[in-house]
């Protein structure tokens, strides 16, 4: 059976266009509640000190372009190569490059946020841990992370097909507690009813990591993506 990276980046690398003509041109236009933990993140970005930011799942790179917009340093990660093409040729000013969430490559401590936007919904719920340490690992402290997702009521993990390919709702409660056991203390949370036809919550949790000694898993590697 395929790994689900495997499946997960061959399905996007499919529907590229399709999928930037959907949400890319638009920049969430009619999706205020985000808008607004997107701009409440990159303030609080800024406030840092560290202005350095990745758009870890960026799709087109819509959401790097925002927050490039909104005076972050951001850059965008993606699984999908064609995603990242798509993405250089939409916003030739701003970086991309293929990377796994799990893998970042971008050094310790190095960050001061990193955005998920609905790109940790097809992680398999055994693998999120590993994938938010990963996450951790590369904020400074005081750095932020911001995690958008499908919620649920359920007290588990609901799996469901996405249109592009198969993902989960997350309880938020359940997500917040797997951040704090990542070495991230979560501080804000926005759950609202999108009216979608699967009945799933639109959630955002904004996390902090406030300490100064390594999260686990932490290790040093030289750094290959830079200002």
């Amino acid at each position: 059976m395929p790994h689900h990276h495997d499946r997960t980046r061959a399905a996007y690398d499919g529907v590229v266009e399709l999928y930037a003509s959907l949400f890319a041109d638009r920049r969430l236009e009619a999706q205020p509640f985000a808008r607004a933990m997107i701009a409440t993140f990159a303030e609080l970005v800024r406030g840092t000190g560290n202005p350095r930011a990745a758009d870890v799942g960026c799709g087109p790179g819509h959401l790097t372009a925002l927050l490039h917009d909104l005076d972050v340093d951001a850059f965008g990660l993606d699984l999908s190569p064609a995603m990242v093409a798509h993405a250089r040729r939409a916003h030739p000013q701003l970086r991309f490059e293929e990377a796994r969430m799990e893998d970042l490559p971008v050094e310790d401590g190095s960050l001061g946020g990193v955005l998920a936007h609905y790109s940790m919904i097809h992680t398999p719920p055994a693998e999120l841990p590993a994938l938010l340490a990963e996450q951790a690992r590369v904020l400074a402290p005081g750095g932020l992370l911001l995690v958008s997702f499908f919620g649920t009521d359920a007290p588990d993990p609901v799996r469901f097909d996405h249109k592009v390919t198969p993902a989960y709702s997350w309880p938020a409660d359940r997500l917040a507690g797997l951040l704090s056991a990542a070495g991230l203390t979560p501080f804000a949370r926005l759950l609202h009813d999108p009216g979608s036809e699967r009945g799933f919550l639109d959630a955002h949790l904004l996390a902090r990591r406030a300490a100064t000694e390594p999260v686990a898993g932490e290790r040093t590697r030289p750094p290959t993506i830079t200002k």
